[in-house]
């Protein structure tokens, strides 16, 4: 099949490279044709244009650095809308706004075009070796039809929900993942300040209850079904624990912001009376600070948990 590809950077390269090995015709555009050298040494055509790639292919990806790049890409003069026929399907692999990318996708629709918003998981390595994960925001149908051409560049490639689903899920993933980081550096720097050596410290949490199970397996049997009782561990004993490491901070002079908001969150829940529910008890303030009522179907996330895990490449690019 001829596929147009826009954008073969850091990310990009590897993705392009593995659609060519599926057996399609990459239509290549970038800055410079140098940056598509490879590319076109194995059998890409270049285009001069995004317009021109459009004119070329019924279906094109682009792997952009930014929302800006994408509605130049998109929408600019020489743009791909500019040389779309109808029905035609553009896939943005970009990391970007929902809003943008709901924006592009009504100026598509207009003329009769597709676009769905597809980002990306699993950092260079995995675009390079094909271990990544791709979520699809869109029409369902159009997602199915081109699904074998995404299974040539990834091994996971999911339908999330309408447009600008997959751009929601990919900003919770990488957002958490910066979250998660600055925690840790939080509560590692009080460890080797507190005397333990950074190898020996982590080793030694790595095989704790945190540290065996994935990140977000441990929302499935609380937060995401609203299932706080019978507790787990109780959120008392958590307070606790979370006020002596704060404690433990302040003795060593070590800045805890992220703890001190954690121990700020579980006092307010510990006032509801929630000191003998699960310590994740304390998550339900923010479902109502946000307004939303978040619980599953208890069968369903079971099999979501079963299911098999995704690639384990950085999980930020």
């Amino acid at each position: 099949m001829k596929v147009g590809f826009i954008g073969v950077g850091t990310m990009g390269a590897g993705m392009a490279s593995n659609l060519q090995k599926a057996g399609h015709t990459l239509v290549i555009n970038d800055l410079t044709r140098q940056a598509a050298s490879h590319h076109l040494n194995a059998g890409g055509v270049w285009a001069e244009s995004p317009k021109a790639v459009a004119e070329q292919c019924e279906v094109v990806f682009a792997s952009l650095p930014a929302p800006p790049d994408v509605q130049l890409v998109a929408l600019g003069e020489n743009g791909l809308l500019a040389g779309f026929k109808k029905g035609s399907v553009f896939f943005d692999l970009s990391t970007n706004s929902p809003t943008v990318v709901r924006d592009i996708h009504a100026k598509f629709l207009e003329k009769g075009v597709h676009m769905l918003d597809a980002p990306v998981s699993g950092g260079p390595k995995g675009a390079a070796s094909g271990k990544l994960a791709v979520w699809v925001g869109g029409d369902q149908a159009i997602f199915e039809k081109y699904k074998h051409v995404l299974d040539g560049m990834s091994d996971q490639a999911r339908y999330v929900g309408p447009i600008g689903a997959g751009s929601v899920a990919k900003l919770v993933h990488n957002c958490a993942g910066y979250i998660i980081q600055t925690g840790l550096a939080e509560v590692f720097t009080m460890g080797v300040k507190g005397g333990v050596e950074p190898l020996a410290l982590w080793e030694a949490v790595r095989q704790g209850a945190v540290g065996r199970s994935r990140t977000f397996d441990r929302m499935i049997d609380s937060f995401l079904i609203n299932k706080y009782d019978p507790p787990n561990f109780a959120l008392r004993l958590a307070h606790k624990d979370v006020s002596l490491a704060t404690a433990l901070g302040r003795e060593l002079g070590v800045p805890m912001r992220l703890a001190h908001l954690t121990l700020e969150e579980m006092t307010e829940a510990m006032g509801r009376g929630w000191g003998n529910r699960d310590s994740r008890s304390s998550m339900l303030l923010q479902s109502e600070r946000a307004g939303v009522k978040i619980a599953v179907e208890p069968e369903r996330a079971k099999e979501s948990l079963a299911k098999e895990p995704r690639n384990t490449n950085d999980p930020r690019a």
